[in-house]
């Protein structure tokens, strides 16, 4: 036997670096200019950071181009996989690729929710496209934007304007007011000055007990307010009676076409909510709240962030006790675990249950989730007592509302009234009436996923559980007003065409449900058991609320306006009908 001959293999040849496109380190440092040096700061490299950043990086540049994601990876030890997925799952980032012209330096947005349609937010859109230069000026749709009441609405920069024209759009171009708009609020002398933080010292000293004030919530008969109507004692004691540590989180992303309630009580008296969560933060016993506000509201930002600045300079709270955080424009993020996976830094996309989160929310801990206006309550319940918000209400309902009011009404806003008010009584009492030469012929009594009624039910009762029977819910008591004038069609086709927008993606009843429901509505011929069906196929199998409620107004329509539907030339036939037809 021969010995064989070894030879010498090649070198080989190592990389020196990892795969992929790397790490300019020029964007690297001008990153660690705008948001720190994580080198120095540990804490900048927390994955519930990766919004805020995302949003500094957007505000600075006016969009996100990769080269500044693949930086933000590094700086954050994520992997960019992970960066870029929660980029662009929200709408008001701009995620430009290497391979891309950046978008104009400004963003004109036009709301194109049921309210601001009714008001000719489509014809708006099309003149102020036609008229603006689309070099200096990008002219883009947006969801409700949370003003109904001042519809149609255009976001010009970060300047939002109310009851807009092109004249008036161009007046802020030329004069470069981008910026949010002014608003003027109660501060923290003004409310110490009515007793504001009593209840809450009182009971940091022991003065207030907790079986107390949890009796107090329920002789009120208080319940969360942002839709779901889940009475807020029970929530309270569930959540503390959960093993900690324990998180709060205050849900102010009220993103339902035709609510904006919340941001009227931010943006007037801001102390007054934030004195509610602190009480619910030591209610349960918990670390700390975090606030989710939807990015819409730049007003309401700078307000709750003055406003915790002055708690913490009053050594009213600690530092880092009250967490402000800005959703980035994702209606499901109003649904409680979707909003809790944000507040991580994560995309949006609703958790399946069990767990609650009141058992395992934020960071994994049990975490109490309250609405904005729920918590506005509380100071005021404990200061004049549960009897005189209960005694409030008509036809055997209690308590009070706030109703978010617009559409086909002469004065459309947010108005307190007695829960159980009909809406011929809430048009009548506070609406100011009909708009002219409109008459009455349906209303939304619960936003976009609350179902459709007609005239003919405008004497029921608006208040929770009073609605189920016709197929409709109250949810956060945004009303949207109908005339005669109005297409049910084109009314359909805006509320599905939402939920279609909206759908993160993660199930498929939801996010392919929606879309067929929609090519279903544009048809001239309606085929009941179609519609049916496929309603049924969303609403048991979708993982949250949104897939769920998404066919109400369909749904609503179908039972209801057969005849209206009609005299809208659309053909409505069961499914025997249809294939002859």
């Amino acid at each position: 036997m021969t010995a064989e001959t070894v030879t010498a293999s090649p070198a080989r040849r190592t990389r020196k670096t990892l795969k992929g496109r790397q790490t300019t380190p020029s964007v690297l440092e001008a990153l660690r200019h705008l948001l720190g040096d994580e080198r120095q700061q540990p804490l900048l490299r927390q994955r519930q950071l990766l919004i805020e950043h995302l949003h500094a990086i957007q505000d600075a540049n006016g969009y996100l181009a990769l080269e500044w994601l693949r930086a933000l990876a590094s700086y954050m030890s994520l992997p960019m996989a992970a960066v870029y997925e929660t980029a662009t799952f929200y709408a008001h980032f701009d995620v430009v690729h290497d391979d891309e012209p950046a978008p104009a330096a400004l963003t004109v947005r036009v709301c194109d929710s049921l309210s601001c349609q009714l008001a000719g937010s489509q014809r708006l859109a099309d003149a102020l496209a036609d008229g603006l230069d689309p070099a200096q000026v990008r002219v883009t749709r947006a969801p409700c934007m949370g003003r109904c009441d001042q519809s149609p609405v255009v976001e010009v920069g970060h300047h939002h304007l109310g009851h807009a024209s092109v004249e008036a759009v161009e007046v802020l171009l030329d004069t470069g007011r981008t910026h949010p708009e002014a608003v003027v609020w109660q501060t923290l002398a003004s409310y110490q000055q009515e007793g504001g933080y009593e209840l809450l010292k009182g009971c940091q000293a022991g003065q207030v007990d907790f079986e107390y004030l949890a009796t107090l919530l329920e002789r009120s008969g208080l319940r969360g307010l942002g839709g779901a109507g889940f009475p807020t004692h029970r929530k309270w004691r569930t959540v503390r009676e959960q093993p900690g540590p324990r998180w709060c989180a205050v849900n102010a992303d009220e993103g339902e076409p035709g609510t904006f309630k919340d941001r009227y009580y931010l943006e007037r008296a801001p102390h007054q909510m934030l004195e509610g969560a602190l009480v619910a933060c030591w209610a349960v016993q918990a670390d700390g709240v975090y606030i989710y506000l939807r990015d819409e509201y730049p007003g309401a930002h700078r307000v709750l962030r003055e406003a915790i600045a002055e708690l913490e300079d009053q050594g009213l709270i600690t530092p880092g006790q009250v967490i402000l955080r800005r959703g980035a424009g994702a209606y499901i993020c109003g649904e409680e675990s979707a909003m809790i996976e944000s507040l991580e830094g994560k995309p949006g996309k609703p958790r399946h249950r069990p767990p609650l989160v009141a058992q395992q929310g934020l960071f994994g801990r049990p975490t109490l989730v309250n609405n904005v206006e729920t918590l506005y309550w509380i100071p005021v319940l404990w200061r004049e007592g549960a009897a005189l918000y209960a005694r409030e209400g008509r036809r055997q309902r209690s308590g009070l509302r706030s109703f978010s009011l617009s559409g086909r009404v002469r004065r459309p806003g947010v108005y307190l009234a007695p829960a159980g008010i009909s809406l011929n009584e809430l048009i009548e009492e506070f609406g100011g009436g009909m708009a002219d030469g409109h008459r009455l012929a349906g209303y939304l009594p619960g936003g976009a996923s609350g179902g459709i009624l007609p005239a003919s039910k405008a004497d029921l009762p608006l208040d929770f559980d009073t609605l189920q029977a016709e197929g409709c819910f109250i949810g956060s008591a945004a009303i949207i007003v109908l005339s005669d004038q109005d297409d049910l069609r084109a009314v359909a086709v805006n509320l599905l065409a939402f939920f279609a927008d909206e759908s993160c993606g993660q199930c498929t009843p939801c996010r392919v449900g929606s879309e067929k429901m929609l090519s279903l509505l544009e048809r001239k011929h309606w085929v009941v058991e179609d519609l049916q069906r496929l309603s049924r196929i969303m609403q048991d199998a979708s993982i949250c609320g949104l897939g769920q409620a998404a066919p109400n107004p369909v749904l609503s329509l179908l039972r209801h306006f057969r005849d209206d539907l009609a005299r809208h030339d659309i053909i409505v036939s069961d499914a025997a009908e249809g294939a002859t037809s």
